[in-house]
């Protein structure tokens, strides 16, 4: 998929609202899969990419963060963290099976689905630019930050 152009999708976002994706072309996009709302690598992500959000805004970049949660679930979070970027919904996995970021886990000794904590960002005419999967939470922000700048 990199090098070329997302299929376009929606999903429900916070504030009520519904995310399209060819709605926001012309525009570069970070989008970040975790795991699940209030546990503590999510939060920590979350809250690395909130510290970082208005260098992400000068950088013409928006950022949305993306899992399986509720969007009730999503609103929580996002007013607990103060993130000033919304959450999108994927319950049914379909944006998930589009990015390809399912992967069979171990947590605590059993075999579990679940999401491999990835990027991607999506350049102004919605071509897929970069791409992290397996990620590790430090300093990941930044360099997601330091890769939208340079492009």
């Amino acid at each position: 998929m990199l090098g070329k152009a997302v299929p376009d999708f929606s999903l429900a976002s916070t504030g009520g609202t519904t995310f399209t994706l060819s709605a926001l072309r012309g525009e570069k996009l970070v989008l970040y899969f975790y795991p699940k709302d209030n546990t503590p690598g999510c939060t920590a992500e979350g809250s690395d990419f909130r510290d970082l959000h208005s260098e992400f805004r000068r950088a013409a970049t928006r950022v949305f963060g993306v899992s399986r949660d509720s969007a009730a679930s999503h609103e929580r979070f996002k007013e607990k963290m103060r993130f000033p970027f919304d959450l999108l919904a994927d319950p049914d996995e379909a944006v998930c099976r589009q990015f390809a970021v399912m992967k069979l886990k171990t947590l605590y000794g059993k075999k579990v689905r679940g999401i491999e904590r990835s990027t991607f960002v999506v350049d102004a005419k919605g071509v897929l630019a970069r791409e992290w999967r397996g990620v590790k939470v430090p300093g990941h922000a930044q360099e997601v930050l330091n890769f939208v700048k340079a492009l």
